[in-house]
């Protein structure tokens, strides 16, 4: 077979692939939301959250992932990053946070994708989607896990590590997660008395956690921080009642939600706003 017709039929393989995703337009939103059946990213207008300064008790984690999401969007090396425990503690409201506080310093630095964790199989080919283009990125899984007999970790793995082509300059990878190693216990326990050879057996599952760059853990809060958390909300929204009467309200809030959390804060800032008939408006 000679060169020409090599070539010829080259051509005729090329002309029948199909074309490349076409690089999506960023510019219109600073936050998306990933739908893969369609392949495209949907605006979002407004991203529902709070002020980085109202998030309390997790001090040290907000200045860790703000120092590295700002790096990012100066462009300088920066991690993937799990955040992990308890729940309502304020894990993808951090996120958030952090994005809006990022671009209130530098108007339109990054923009935020959500993927949703049933289309965690697809990050590879919204990785494609976005790479090599103008924007940088922060795409966020939020509740992220996995259950037995799930192979959708080994998309996030080859993400995690990069592959052949490497993760792209401009996006970074955010996940928030009720488990440390984003397996439940019993699937980890049960490989591990199961196996030959226990600890290859639940290596590539535990160790999946490891591939994040930043582990950061929440813990439930004190009294003391979930008093801050209400305080702070309360002086934001400039709500007329005294802080004896705000104490002892929130603890017979907390009493009946059975715990204290930046949720539960939250809910109830939101109850006694209502009852004060004041709007919840910054």
């Amino acid at each position: 077979m000679d060169d020409a017709l090599l070539r010829r039929i080259a051509e005729a393989l090329e002309r029948l692939a199909p074309p490349p995703p076409a690089m999506p337009d960023l510019s219109g939103a600073d936050a998306f939301v990933w739908h893969p059946e369609r392949g495209a990213l949907t605006p979002v207008t407004r991203v529902a959250g709070v002020a980085i300064g109202l998030l309390q008790g997790i001090d040290q984690q907000k200045d860790i992932l703000l120092e590295n999401t700002r790096r990012f969007a100066a462009g300088l090396p920066a991690n993937n990053a799990m955040l992990w425990g308890a729940r309502g503690m304020g894990k993808s409201s951090l996120v958030k946070a952090a994005h809006a506080e990022v671009n209130r310093e530098s108007p339109g630095a990054l923009a935020l994708i959500e993927i949703h964790r049933e289309d965690i199989r697809t990050l590879p080919e919204l990785l494609n989607l976005l790479r090599g283009g103008p924007r940088r990125c922060v795409i966020l899984c939020d509740d992220l896990s996995f259950e037995r007999e799930d192979a959708d970790y080994k998309a996030l793995k080859s993400v995690l590590d990069g592959g052949i082509e490497g993760r792209p300059e401009n996006v970074l990878f955010y996940a928030t997660s009720n488990r440390r190693h984003l397996m439940p216990r019993d699937m980890i326990e049960n490989e591990r008395s199961t196996a030959i050879h226990p600890g290859e057996a639940i290596e590539e599952k535990v160790s999946l956690s490891d591939r994040f760059g930043l582990w950061l853990g929440f813990h439930n809060s004190g009294q003391d921080v979930f008093f801050a958390m209400i305080e702070g909300y309360a002086e934001a929204y400039k709500l007329p009642i005294s802080t004896e009467e705000l104490h002892a309200a929130a603890v017979e809030w907390s009493v009946t939600r059975g715990g204290r959390s930046g949720r539960v804060a939250w809910q109830f800032i939101q109850d006694i706003a209502g009852r004060l008939g004041v709007r919840l408006t910054a």
